[in-house]
């Protein structure tokens, strides 16, 4: 080896290893550099360690004075140009940082780290257009990213906690990585921290509103955290950059329906549906449209045409089933029993099929058979769900301490004056929705659907968490002033507005877990009417486990969790009896079974409205209903469900045990 060899490869091993510490060792890598220089001076690698050294030990004067001449002597080096622009960065000096960042990115069109710091500059400087493309650029060159890679592949493989390590680490380092922030996102939903998701995305947008994965994803999440209002805003402009983009189309669809415009929302899928008349979650969709509309025999020939597209979708059946018009043939039965034993079914599917195939032998009454198959939907549906009994418990023990009648007489004279709500509350399946189509057949009253707003203030009053705070939210509410009480009452009249389509004096709220929220209630909207709508708990407990809900009810999925969730419920509920005297109108289901116009005519007068007889019509009113009970509430009163309970008692006794005293002393 010759001695111009050897120098040469000691210059080279020397450089690596300055190279290699520049990150975590700044100083280090200076002193490294320095010495190089000294026996090889003007060693342009040295110089560009030496100056990048300087900046990430935060003397970035130091570093310009090493860089920007560098720059001039090396004008073609796209990595000379990235560091001199970061440091001008550093320094404040936008434009100059912007001019070097362009020089970098024209020399490197795939060098990401400069498209993300040329988007932050110009970010800065204001110029949103150029910031969004650069962020864009800086997207497309991600993709070789290396830890971007290790954690999609971890993400994948279903280590979501490593996944989500690597990209908080990365994150901390460069926090303007749009890309990284659009895959924890995506991360963090799946571990149900939808809250922290939205924010990451928001964030991803702010910086670059082209960025339509990031858009399309935070739409998804918004309705999933039920900001329906939100969710459409940026619905509509994807549809706006696309019209004619089918998934665009269909989420503006799904929206549409969220906000209550169902016509709309069927026309849509119906458009979609005739360019692509193959799509099985689309005529999906389009079924749950239809049925939510009263047109149960379209629905049904929208869900027979999901299964013969794809007969491996367990929710076409579950939807099926749940329309309870017509029972199971015994090929649809044999075909999810089919289904059932591909072992690519997947846990979703499969739990789909176990509620669909209960309904069937339920109807088939084989009762045995379909506990079984009830049983084993909930425990696969249970097994995706974070639910703490003890923390509901919590909460409830909380809202006793807090609320007593010394806390409301303190408080009086608060919130907004609006007469307009009337609150349907209680657990599902207990005849809620019986009870809103009955008062929404009053001409002054409008029916609208479970809304969500209520929820939305405890959560913002409880810090936004994914999962409501329930200490937060309470010490927060004790705290609200006058004035605020009446501003958070006039936010949920603004809010919930857009649902009142027919614009009557009087609306129904009727989101049964409202009931854990009185006290907010009370306490912003003073004068609005709340009726709580009560059955039998074991008719009311076996009905709602053997219901898969779209959404929400994590409790109902175990027969203890369940009678240890009515148990609280019917303890809250009595506390609020005793602090707050007939301020709460209870409806006893069985009672408005055997005496419909008597419980009608109490019902219409705690709600101080006249006594209507198409009130006891209610089945004639076409109004769009959303809830499991849909296809019973347009049939006159029947008796027929009151005691289907008792099919299924020899296996409920884990239900019966957690009730405790309330499974006889619940009215």
């Amino acid at each position: 080896m010759s001695a111009i060899d050897h120098r040469f490869r000691a210059l080279t091993a020397a450089l690596d290893q300055a190279f290699q510490v520049l990150d975590h060792n700044p100083a280090l890598a200076e002193r490294r550099a320095r010495e190089i220089l000294k026996s090889a001076p003007n060693t342009p690698q040295a110089t560009l360690i030496l100056g990048a050294a300087r900046r990430r030990s935060g003397d970035a004067a130091g570093a310009r004075a090493v860089l920007a001449p560098l720059a001039k002597a090396q004008p073609n080096a796209a990595s000379v140009h990235y560091e001199l622009g970061v440091t001008l960065a550093a320094l404040g000096k936008a434009d100059k940082a912007g001019e070097a960042l362009r020089r970098a990115t024209a020399l490197k069109p795939d060098m990401q780290e400069a498209w993300r710091a040329l988007g932050d500059q110009l970010f800065l400087l204001g110029d949103a257009a150029g910031a969004d493309a650069a962020y864009l650029e800086h997207v497309r060159c991600s993709a070789k990213d290396p830890i971007l890679i290790q954690a999609a592949r971890a993400a994948h493989d279903g280590r979501i906690d490593v996944a989500r390590r690597l990209l908080q680490e990365h994150l901390r380092r460069v926090p303007t990585q749009i890309a990284a922030m659009r895959l924890l996102a995506d991360v963090e939903s799946r571990l149900g921290r939808d809250a922290d998701a939205e924010t990451l995305l928001a964030g991803c947008l702010e910086r670059a509103p082209g960025f339509l994965d990031a858009r399309r994803s935070r739409a998804v999440i918004l309705q999933r955290l039920q900001k329906h209002e939100e969710a459409l805003a940026e619905i509509q402009i994807l549809v706006a950059r696309d019209p004619h983009d089918a998934g665009h189309r269909v989420l503006l669809a799904s929206a549409l329906g969220a906000v209550g415009e169902d016509d709309r929302a069927v026309e849509i899928y119906e458009g979609v549906l005739r360019e692509h008349p193959d799509q099985s979650d689309v005529w999906l969709h389009y079924g749950i449209a239809l049925k939510t509309a009263g047109r149960a025999n379209d629905a049904v020939a929208a869900y027979n045409r999901c299964i013969a597209l794809s007969p491996g979708l367990g929710e076409a059946y579950w939807r099926l089933a749940d329309l309870k018009t017509a029972p199971f043939s015994a090929d649809q039965e044999a075909a999810m029993r089919s289904q059932l034993t591909n072992s690519e079914c997947s846990i979703e599917d499969r739990l789909h099929l176990q509620f669909g195939l209960g309904r069937a032998r339920e109807e088939a009454r084989d009762y045995a058979a379909a506990f079984d198959h009830y049983a084993e939907g909930a425990k696969l549906r249970r097994g995706q769900l974070d639910y703490s009994a003890e923390k509901n418990t919590a909460h409830v023990q909380r809202s006793i301490d807090l609320f007593t009648p010394a806390f409301f007489a303190q408080r009086r004279g608060g919130g907004a004056d609006s007469i307009a709500p009337i609150f349907v509350v209680g657990l599902p399946r207990s005849g809620s929705t019986l009870v809103e189509q009955i008062l929404a057949s009053h001409s002054a009253v409008e029916g609208t659907r479970e809304l969500t707003e209520i929820a939305a203030i405890a959560r913002t009053l409880g810090g936004n968490s994914a999962t409501l705070d329930s200490a937060a939210y309470l010490a927060r509410l004790a705290a609200l002033n006058g004035a605020e009480r009446a501003a958070l009452g006039d936010r949920y009249i603004e809010r919930t507005r857009r649902y009142r389509a027919l614009d009557r004096t009087r609306f129904i709220d009727k989101m049964p877990n409202n009931f854990q929220h009185i006290g907010l209630i009370e306490m912003i909207l003073p004068q609005a009417r709340i009726i709580d709508v009560r059955r039998h708990p074991m008719a009311t407990g076996f009905a709602a486990f053997k219901q898969h809900f779209s959404r929400g009810q994590a409790y109902t999925y175990d027969l203890t969790e369940l009678g240890l969730f009515y148990r609280d419920y019917v303890t809250l509920m009595r506390h609020f009896d005793t602090i707050l005297p007939g301020r709460i109108h209870r409806v006893i289901y069985e009672d408005l079974i055997d005496d419909t116009e008597t419980q009608v005519r109490r019902l219409l007068e705690y709600c101080h409205l006249p006594f209507e007889a198409t009130c006891l019509r209610f089945h004639e009113n076409e109004r769009a209903v959303r809830t499991a009970s849909s296809e019973q509430v347009r049939r006159p009163i029947f008796r027929e469900g009151l005691d289907q309970w008792r099919h299924f008692e020899p296996w409920l006794g884990p239900l019966a045990d957690a009730l405790g005293e309330t499974r006889t002393n619940w009215r």
